[in-house]
């Protein structure tokens, strides 16, 4: 009987040193395994999440400026500026219906419809101020053109009234009068002529986001009315956006097709410069986009250099994640 007692509480004994040591082991390596598995997971997640939020973004600037480009010189029923009468080149006089100041980012800003895309070059070249300041280094781009719909008539907008082959600026809620009567075409019924809003849009960036204190941002000056006069009001438009630049394909012997690329500003493409040349007009616009995220990453090392149009952004290495995107759009109002 004692052997029998004896026998069972040897078999009943707990685990050794060594087999718990061992089991410990096998444990920590597993637990170790799972840490490693989850902390892999989750950086992988973070920096797709980063990424994904820069492409999202920089698809978002993108689309916002190309859906202006593209229907850059439009006026309602033609395309063509010159052909708009209060428009403020080569000494045409405004109708006495415009407002007078001006809208105060200057008066050609608004009525310079003989450059439907313009802008500056490395710095911000607009008479009102940039709010927040711009960045010295990227480029202005500036888009005149009309809604696409016609639009009731509102008194104090400033709007083009336009025909297939000529069109007038004004704001005094009226048509005028080289319009009147407008009539409606029996075969076709479409009305002799038709009222568009003058859209007039600048973009920039600022070195600082209203949203986001501290990160840049594509900003632009919209015109519009308030208080029952144009005027300009300045709006953010994607936040993270840290660099822009623009040029402008130019077809200097009317074959509609690209025979030079030059710097916004450029005399070129200026009917009222001493360096235009006669018929040279904007048929595509090539755009840049630099776009940062909002927050570091732990670890993040970027030492390129971004050539973004004519500038040269050099290695920032502060852990910030960056994406450069650039596209060529084709002017769907500029070809003869």
């Amino acid at each position: 009987m004692k052997h029998t007692t004896q026998k069972m509480l040897r078999s009943q004994s707990g685990m050794t040193l060594v087999e718990l040591m061992v089991a410990l082991a096998i444990g920590s390596f597993l637990v170790i395994g799972s840490v490693q598995v989850y902390t892999q997971s989750r950086q992988a997640f973070i920096v797709n999440e980063s990424i994904a939020r820069v492409q999202e973004t920089a698809q978002f600037a993108m689309d916002t400026i190309e859906a202006d480009l593209r229907m850059a010189s439009n006026w309602g029923r033609n395309s063509r500026g010159l052909a708009v009468e209060g428009r403020s080149i080569v000494g045409d006089a405004n109708p006495t219906s415009l407002p007078t100041p001006a809208p105060d980012c200057g008066a050609g800003w608004a009525f310079d419809l003989a450059r439907p895309i313009d802008g500056s070059d490395n710095g911000y070249g607009l008479t009102c101020a940039a709010n927040g300041g711009a960045d010295a280094n990227s480029d202005v781009i500036t888009v005149r053109r009309t809604t696409v719909a016609p639009m009731p008539l509102e008194n104090g907008r400033l709007q083009i009234q336009s025909t297939r082959i000529q069109g007038e600026i004004f704001s005094d809620g009226a048509v005028p009068a080289a319009f009147q009567p407008v009539t409606i075409d029996p075969i076709t019924g479409a009305p002799s002529s038709t009222t568009h809003n003058l859209m007039v849009n600048s973009y920039y960036v600022s070195p600082t986001s209203d949203l986001i204190p501290g990160v840049p941002t594509l900003r632009r000056k919209t015109l519009t009315v308030q208080g029952g006069v144009p005027s300009v009001v300045d709006q953010e438009v994607a936040p993270g956006v840290e660099n822009i630049q623009l040029q402008l394909g130019i077809d200097v012997d009317e074959d509609n097709t690209v025979d030079r690329y030059v710097n916004p500003g450029s005399d070129v493409y200026n009917p009222a410069a001493a360096g235009y040349i006669p018929g040279a007009r904007v048929i595509t616009a090539r755009i840049w986009l630099v776009v940062r995220g909002v927050t570091t990453e732990f670890g993040l090392q970027d030492g390129r250099t971004y050539q973004v149009g004519n500038y040269a952004m050099g290695a920032q290495n502060d852990g910030f994640r960056r994406l450069q995107v650039s596209k060529t759009i084709l002017l769907r109002n500029a070809r003869s």
